[in-house]
C-alpha cells in the first residue's frame, strides 16, 4: 500500500508539475507566473516548518544532531546552486557571445527561476543547453522522488503533503525547462515530452527511496530533514528572492494574499489526509 502510494505521490509531483507549468507557459495562465511564485514558497515553508520539521523532531533523534544536518542541507544546496551557476556562466562563455544578465538565467540545479509573463526565451538556449537542462532536471527530480518516499514512510499524511509541496515548487522549475527546451524545437510537444520524461525520473527516486529508507528506518527523521532544508532553500533563496521587488499596494497585497494561500493549502490537504 505504502509503495503504491509512493509511486501515485511521485508521478502527481513529477509528471503532474509539468503539465501545469505547461498550461501556464503556453496557455493563457501565463500572466499567473508571479503568483505561482508566492503560492509555492508559502507551501514550501509551511511543508518543512509546519509538518516535515516537527515529525523529525518527535523522533528520539538527537535536536543537536537534526540541526546539524538542517544547517548542512541547507550549505549543501547553496553550494551546489553556486556549481550550476558556474558551470553554466563558463557554458555561456564558451558558447556564446550574447550578453545577458547572469541573474536571469533561467535554470538552476534544481531550482529554476520561472519567467516573467510576457518574457523571451533566453538567448543561451542552444542543443547543448537543451540537454543540460534535462540531465540536471533529471538529477533533481529523482531526489525528490527519494524525499516523498520518505515522507510517506513517516506518514500517508506527511506524503501527501511533500507530493503537493513538490508540485507547486517544480511548476516554475519545469516553466524554465520548457522556455529552454521550447527555443531549440519547433514542435511545442516535443519539448513538453521532454521534460515529462524527465518528471517521470521522480518515480524511480521514489522506488529507491523506499527501499532505503525501509532499510534505514533510524535515520528516518535525517531523511525528513533534508528535505526540509530542501524546501526551505528554495522557497528562501530562489522564490522569494524574485518577489522582493517594489511594487504597488494591490500587487503586494496579492502576492502576500497567494502566500498564505500556499500555507493554507498545505494545512487543507493536511487536514483532509489525516481525517483519512
Amino acid at each position: 500500500m505504502t509503495l503504491l502510494a509512493i509511486l501515485l505521490g511521485t508521478l502527481f509531483a513529477g509528471v503532474g508539475s509539468v503539465w501545469v507549468a505547461a498550461g501556464l507557459s503556453f496557455g493563457l495562465l501565463a500572466r499567473y507566473t508571479q503568483h505561482m511564485l508566492s503560492l509555492a514558497a508559502g507551501a514550501l515553508l509551511a511543508t518543512a516548518f509546519m509538518h516535515l520539521l516537527p515529525e523529525a523532531f518527535e523522533s528520539q533523534s538527537s535536536a543537536h544532531d537534526l540541526f546539524l544536518t538542517l544547517l548542512i542541507g541547507l550549505v549543501f544546496f547553496f553550494l551546489l546552486d553556486k556549481a550550476e551557476l558556474w558551470h553554466h556562466g563558463h557554458e555561456h562563455g564558451e558558447h556564446s557571445s550574447l550578453d545577458q544578465d547572469p541573474q536571469a538565467h533561467p535554470h538552476h540545479e534544481g531550482h529554476h527561476h520561472a519567467p516573467q509573463a510576457g518574457s523571451t526565451a533566453n538567448p543561451h538556449s542552444h542543443a547543448s543547453g537543451g540537454w543540460a537542462v534535462l540531465a540536471g532536471d533529471s538529477v533533481h527530480c529523482f531526489g525528490d522522488g527519494v524525499l516523498i518516499a520518505s515522507a510517506f514512510i513517516a506518514d500517508i499524511r506527511l506524503g501527501v503533503i511533500a507530493s503537493l509541496a513538490v508540485l507547486a515548487h517544480e511548476v516554475p522549475h519545469h516553466m524554465g525547462d520548457l522556455m529552454v527546451l521550447r527555443a531549440n524545437t519547433t514542435h511545442r510537444n516535443a519539448a513538453l515530452l521532454k521534460v515529462s520524461m524527465a518528471g517521470a525520473v521522480t518515480a524511480l527516486g521514489g522506488l529507491l527511496g523506499f527501499w532505503l529508507v525501509d532499510q534505514l528506518q533510524d535515520y528516518l527523521p535525517y531523511f525528513l530533514v533534508v528535505a526540509s532544508s530542501s524546501f526551505i532553500y528554495v522557497a528562501l533563496a530562489d522564490l522569494i528572492p524574485q518577489l522582493q521587488k517594489q511594487l504597488s499596494a494591490p500587487q503586494t497585497t496579492a502576492q502576500i494574499a497567494w502566500l498564505l494561500a500556499g500555507i493554507g493549502l498545505v494545512t487543507l490537504v493536511s487536514g483532509l489526509a489525516h481525517a483519512h
